[in-house]
């Protein structure tokens, strides 16, 4: 099944819209590794690589602020999730725009 997310490189500013089979296979090809999903509330996450600080990939973004910012590295899924599956991602591009801005992007 395809569903719609962005993906973020960390050579992006905001990211690029796209539609991706949601196969455990097709994920870990496009972070390059093991997938780990962090919540950013509601019905949104991050899949990133969970070994992405320890292979020492590239930062893309930083989430959450102060003793909880952490930094995302290496490429990123934004996609959206319905009950144990993704889904297409709800929210607007404009609002993730302002969403990685205010992480620290």
């Amino acid at each position: 099944m395809k569903v719609r997310c962005i993906i973020k490189r960390p050579d992006e500013k905001y990211g690029h819209v796209a539609n991706i089979i949601t196969s455990l296979r097709n994920l870990q090809s496009i972070v390059d590794g093991h997938i780990e999903t962090v919540s950013c509330g509601g019905s949104t996450v991050i899949i990133c690589n969970e070994e992405g600080k320890i292979r020492k990939l590239q930062p893309n973004f930083q989430i959450g602020s102060g003793l909880f910012a952490d930094w995302i590295c290496g490429e990123a899924i934004i996609i959206g999730v319905d009950g144990e599956g993704f889904s297409d991602l709800q929210i607007s591009f404009d609002t993730l725009k302002r969403l990685l801005e205010s992480w620290g992007n």
